[in-house]
């Protein structure tokens, strides 16, 4: 016998407990057979992990290592023994979900914490997506759950999908852009003179797609809306943010609003998922998802 789970076991209780006698109580065994167990470990590894010199065994400087590093591993081991049986009974190791750049991940603290509250045993992980590519990590099981992904796509075979709401768009601009001066409505052949500040779409298999931009215009490309509101309010562009995002800026007058002729101002969000995706996590999260109170600040629930 090498290294045994029995005998790391049999080292915590009699650290625990203090004695053969009392450690053998709790894990109904006899004293001898303990005994046995640490005598056979230390023959096979040639050490010695008890000092039996004294009225009392105790623990030698090998011991104490056997004992401090066993507890580690039987603590693992525990864990994989509820996560083996979580997972039997339904519950999935690992669950990924997909926001959309345009939802914060902090809108869904409440609900992490309400998961974590119920279910230690799930990892949790959450990815970014930008347009066609939000769509796409659900079609390449990149994702079990995307929350709100725009524009639905033309074929969703095996994916079950709904509306979360109206997403709304503002058009702005910093004071210091030329289009700032510009009279309103804006017209396209107005608009197209000008960079429009845009986020890279995360598609890997499609070309993308391009949300309001004009053919011939000019574009900036940022990573995410962080990027895009800056480079906005330093002029180095122009173009759409969600209101929701936009509003505080608006508000100090580092942004402008700025109404465009003939322009689409919102998107239909939806909340998707793989209607493989069966195990009971996934189907909390959908529940939950489905009257999330927090999307009302991202979200209309009426077209405009």
């Amino acid at each position: 016998m090498k290294l045994s789970l029995e005998a790391l076991l049999i080292l915590d209780a009699l650290e625990r407990h203090g004695s053969f006698a009392a450690a053998a109580a709790t894990l109904f065994k006899t004293p001898s057979a303990l005994s046995y167990t640490i005598q056979k470990m230390e023959s096979d590894l040639k050490i010695k992990l008890l000092d039996r010199s004294g009225h009392r065994a105790t623990f030698t400087s090998t011991g104490k290592l056997m004992l401090d590093k066993g507890r580690v591993l039987l603590q693992a081991v525990s864990e994989l023994e509820q996560e083996a049986q979580y997972v039997e009974s339904g519950w999935e190791s690992k669950l990924t979900l997909a926001l959309d750049a345009s939802v914060p991940l902090k809108v869904l603290h409440p609900l992490i914490d309400a998961f974590y509250q119920q279910h230690q045993h799930t990892q949790l992980h959450f990815t970014q997506e930008v347009l066609a590519g939000t769509w796409e990590a659900l079609l390449y099981h990149r994702a079990d759950i995307i929350i709100g992904a725009v524009r639905e796509p033309a074929t969703r075979g095996g994916i079950g999908c709904l509306p979360l709401g109206w997403l709304e768009y503002v058009f702005a601009v910093a004071p210091q852009h030329p289009l700032a001066r510009a009279e309103e409505p804006v017209p396209q052949e107005i608009l197209r003179q000008y960079r429009a500040v845009v986020i890279q779409d995360s598609s890997k298999h499609s070309s993308g797609a391009d949300l309001r931009i004009l053919d011939r215009q000019k574009i900036l490309t940022v990573h995410d809306f962080r990027g895009k509101i800056d480079a906005q309010i330093a002029a180095l562009g122009c173009g759409f943010l969600p209101r929701y995002l936009a509003e505080p800026y608006l508000r100090s007058g580092e942004l402008i609003e700025k109404v465009l002729d003939a322009q689409c101002h919102q998107d239909m969000a939806y909340l998707a998922w793989n209607e493989n995706a069966s195990g009971n996590a996934a189907k909390w999260w959908i529940q939950q998802l489905r009257d999330f109170e927090g999307f009302s600040a991202l979200y209309q629930r009426n077209p405009l």
